[in-house]
C-alpha cells in the first residue's frame, strides 16, 4: 500500500535498462496484488521518458494479467508518431516474459484555442466533511488497520464510503463524491502532475459500481481497463473533487466515469474504468 506521498512519487523513479525500455517497483501489499492504478501511472512515465517538448494529454491502458508486486515490471515503449501537435506511444508492461498491461498514450504541444466545460456539481465544502480515517474508525480492526492507515491524500467523503455503506439498510448508489489533497509538496511537472493523477483517478471508481452490482469490498473483482484525459494541470496542494458515477452494469461488468475539478472549478480532467466481477466458485 502506498502510505505516504514519498512512496507515491518513488513509484515514477523508473530504471532504463536500454533504449525505450524502462522497469519499475511498486511497494509489496499483504496479497502481493500490483495496483492497476500504480502501472498504468509508471506505463505513462515510461512513455513520456521518449518524448521532448510535449505533455500528456490522454492514456488508454488495458490490463491482462495480474501483477506480482515482488517482482519489478519491464516498461517496453513503441514510437508510434511524432506529428506536428501529437505525439504517440506504445507501452507494454511485463514480467517474466508475460504481458500484464498494454496502453497507448498521447502527447501535445498545446494550442490556443476556445475553451469550455460542464459546470462543476455542488457539493459541501471539504472543510465540512469528516477525513476518511476518522469515518472508518469503528472498523479499525479489520484487514490489520487497514482502513485507518495513513495516506499520501487527505480524502473526504461527500457520500457514504462503501465500508459504510456495507452496513447501511439502504442500498448504495452508483454516485461516489470526494474531495481529495496531497499530504505533501508534488513537485510542478506536467509529466509528473499527469502520472499522479493517472494513479488517483483509477482508485475509487469502482465504489460507484459496489452498490448496483450488488457486490461490496470483499467480493473478487478485477479492472479490465482504465483511460484518463488531461485537461488542466491539477493543485494538488489544494482539494480536488472527484465526482464518480457509474452508468452501466451488464454481464458481469460495470463500467464507472469520473471528473476532477479544482477548487475554483476549472475541469483538471476525465476518466473511465470497466471493472468484471465474475461469478461465484461453484
Amino acid at each position: 500500500m502506498l502510505v505516504t506521498l514519498a512512496d507515491v512519487l518513488n513509484l515514477f523513479e523508473l530504471s532504463a535498462l536500454g533504449p525505450d525500455t524502462f522497469e519499475g517497483t511498486q511497494p509489496d501489499p499483504p496479497n502481493h496484488h500490483i495496483v492497476g492504478g500504480q502501472i498504468a501511472a509508471q506505463a505513462l512515465m515510461a512513455a513520456s521518458r521518449t518524448v521532448q517538448g510535449r505533455h500528456p494529454h490522454s492514456l488508454h491502458v488495458y490490463f491482462l494479467r495480474r501483477g506480482d508486486a515482488r517482482s519489478p515490471v519491464r516498461f517496453e515503449v513503441a514510437r508510434l508518431r511524432d506529428g506536428g501537435t501529437f505525439s504517440s506511444r506504445r507501452i507494454s508492461a511485463t514480467q517474466d516474459g508475460e504481458v500484464l498491461m498494454e496502453g497507448l498514450a498521447s502527447f501535445t504541444t498545446g494550442v490556443v484555442s476556445a475553451a469550455y466545460q460542464r459546470t462543476m456539481p455542488s457539493a459541501p465544502p471539504p472543510e465540512s466533511l469528516t477525513p476518511i480515517e476518522e469515518q472508518l474508525a469503528p472498523y479499525a480492526e479489520e484487514f490489520g488497520g487497514w482502513w485507518v492507515d495513513e495516506r499520501p491524500f487527505d480524502v473526504r467523503y461527500v457520500d457514504p464510503p462503501p465500508r459504510i455503506a456495507m452496513d447501511s439498510a439502504e442500498q448504495a448508489g452508483p454516485v461516489s463524491r470526494i474531495w481529495l489533497r496531497a499530504r505533501g509538496v508534488i513537485p510542478e511537472d506536467l509529466v509528473l502532475n499527469s502520472c499522479v493523477l493517472t494513479l488517483q483517478s483509477a482508485l475509487t471508481p469502482v465504489e460507484t459500481t459496489l452498490g448496483p452490482m450488488r457486490k461490496s469490498q470483499y467480493d473478487i473483482s478485477a479492472l479490465l481497463d482504465h483511460t484518463v484525459w488531461f485537461h488542466r494541470p491539477a493543485d494538488f496542494s489544494d482539494w480536488l473533487f472527484y465526482e464518480q458515477t457509474s452508468p452501466a452494469g451488464v454481464a458481469g461488468r460495470a463500467l464507472a466515469t469520473g471528473t476532477i475539478y479544482n477548487r475554483a472549478g476549472d475541469l483538471v480532467c476525465s476518466a473511465a474504468q470497466e471493472i468484471y466481477f465474475p461469478p461465484p466458485r461453484v
